[in-house]
């Protein structure tokens, strides 16, 4: 499934519609992204272009296990309790958010180096384990 097979947010009425109305509701989303996390990952963007340069990782290829391992380093280190990165002073959940970005742009230029181990039983382990829920358990249970 890929972000083209989701339902829309937006239907026009088909009733005195603009014409960029239908052309625009087949495109992504992207109002939806919310400001804050687009607004604190760009100042994370800005601060790694001036360490590393505008668009680094396109210019050669970065493996995939480096971006990995930084954005869970954010995520542990702000869920242990630290919010912001203490060398930029910005969330870690920027950070992360950029590691990711970073990540999903190289695999869309095909500037990734695809380092990851062989496939293993994360999916199924992760389904294995999870408990159903449904609307009508105890509210401690949803």
């Amino acid at each position: 499934m890929t972000e083209h097979d989701l339902p829309r947010i937006f239907h026009p009425d088909v009733h005195g519609e603009n014409p960029k109305d239908r052309v625009g509701a087949g495109k992504p989303p992207l109002h939806l992204i919310p400001p804050a996390a687009e607004i604190l990952e760009a100042v994370v963007m800005g601060l790694g272009a001036r360490k590393y340069g505008e668009f680094n990782w396109r210019s050669s290829k970065v493996r995939a296990t480096v971006y990995i391992a930084a954005a869970k380093r954010h995520l542990a280190q702000w869920l242990d309790g630290q919010d912001d990165d203490p060398e930029s002073g910005v969330s870690h959940l920027a950070h992360a958010r950029a590691c990711l970005g970073v990540l999903l742009d190289a695999i869309a230029t095909g500037n990734v180096i695809d380092d990851r181990p062989p496939a293993g039983p994360a999916a199924e382990l992760t389904q294995k384990h999870t408990q159903a829920v449904s609307l009508t358990s105890p509210p401690h249970l949803r």
